[in-house]
């Protein structure tokens, strides 16, 4: 963020003094009210600016910063860490364009990288470049804190919790001492937590990372991806690799963000609360096996997911019989999108094994819930189930 982005962050009262979620969700990042003004200044399309005599800045060339891009910046590092002025957020292009910055530019031949064996599989489609460069990646599940187990001589520990798709959770300050111990930096994905429900930085990561495709904008509309830390160092080094890469956002895109912002709170609590009525209504079907969320008292993941979490998130998973099952099932959906991402206001399900690359069942279903009305989406998912069935 530049000089002039966080003089005018500083000065802005109205989300400095905010406490609660959704005030911060809507003020953050946003200018001091000024006459006569918008209160989110429209998205800046430039690619370089007048520069007249030494080129210092703050702005200088459209791949290096924009004010656009300082705005939300702001806005989500006062979401990842509140009250926190050193907390530097870093906007991407998408959320695998953050991974591989944080990746790519902490690690060096040499040392060792501890990967989830059950992340992302683009994250874990990492693993082949990273070691093309000499780095040595070790891979452990996420559930159990397994990871610790592969910690000995790490450079860098990657986690995501909870896990995408099957929904585990690691202890994150557990993992993230322990690494420290080693000498290890931590990374934690937070695409399905978001901010508003586990702060990373808070329990002891160095990075908090996440697509900003999926919650955090929440509307099925656009690719952004970011990097929060508290460390000016390791925020030099990824901004360095955005600007070599060129690995930014467009304008519009950060500014459709930071606008989508504003109803975070709203769309989290609500999907928190159908996710897990979902949740319930699916235990009691018996065609229904490994049901997953971990706001669930049953679940696997629930006391550890309690301990770090405030929110539990918007995806259930489960498995139905076979592939052909899981297959009527998502064709006798009306309300319901067959896509393959999370977090959407509007309801959305896939069979996860269509992909290939994740361990899981051919009729695994990830179910990410949206803000519609709690019986409708019900009445959808227990309709299309009979019908799957008979």
């Amino acid at each position: 963020m530049s000089a002039r982005a966080r003089e005018t962050a500083a000065g802005d009262a109205g989300a400095g003094e905010a406490t609660g979620d959704s005030t911060r969700s809507v003020h953050a990042g946003r200018p001091p009210a000024t006459a006569y003004q918008p209160s989110l200044p429209g998205p800046a399309f430039v690619s370089h600016f007048h520069l007249p005599g030494e080129a210092t800045g703050p702005y200088t060339y459209g791949r290096d910063d924009n004010p656009t891009w300082d705005r939300l910046e702001q806005a989500i590092s006062e979401l990842e860490a509140p009250g926190d002025p050193s907390a530097r957020t870093l906007a991407f292009a998408s959320g695998m364009a953050a991974v591989a910055a944080v990746l790519l530019s902490q690690v060096r031949a040499g040392q060792v990288v501890v990967l989830p064996s059950d992340s992302y599989q683009t994250t874990r489609s990492l693993q082949e470049r990273l070691e093309s460069y000499g780095v040595r990646v070790r891979l452990a599940p996420t559930a159990d804190d397994a990871q610790l187990a592969v910690l000995e001589g790490a450079g860098l520990l990657w986690l995501e919790t909870p896990s995408n798709p099957g929904l585990d959770v690691c202890d994150i300050r557990r993992l993230a001492d322990a690494a420290h111990a080693a000498g290890a930096l931590v990374a934690v994905d937070n695409s399905l937590a978001t901010p508003l429900g586990q702060r990373p930085l808070e329990l002891g990561a160095d990075f908090s990372v996440a697509s900003g495709t999926k919650a955090l904008t929440g509307h099925g509309d656009l690719l952004l991806g970011y990097v929060t830390t508290r460390d000016a160092e390791l925020a030099a080094g990824v901004r360095k690799w955005r600007k070599t890469v060129g690995a930014i956002p467009g304008p519009m895109e950060a500014w459709l963000a930071h606008r989508s912002l504003a109803t975070l709170a709203l769309r989290v609590d609500r999907q928190a609360v159908n996710a897990l009525a979902l949740a319930h209504a699916l235990a009691e079907r018996p065609e229904v096996t490994a049901l997953r969320h971990p706001g669930l008292p049953t679940d696997p993941a629930y006391k550890a997911a309690s301990t770090q979490m405030r929110r539990f998130g918007s995806v259930v998973s489960f498995t139905l019989p076979d592939r052909a099952h899981a297959e009527r099932f998502l064709a006798a959906l009306r309300m319901t999108a067959e896509a393959t991402s999370f977090g959407s206001v509007q309801c959305t399900a896939e069979r996860r094994a269509r992909w290939g690359a994740d361990a899981v069942a051919p009729g695994f279903i990830r179910f990410s819930v949206g803000v519609e009305d709690q019986d409708d989406i019900l009445a959808d998912v227990l309709r299309a189930l009979d019908e799957a069935a008979s």
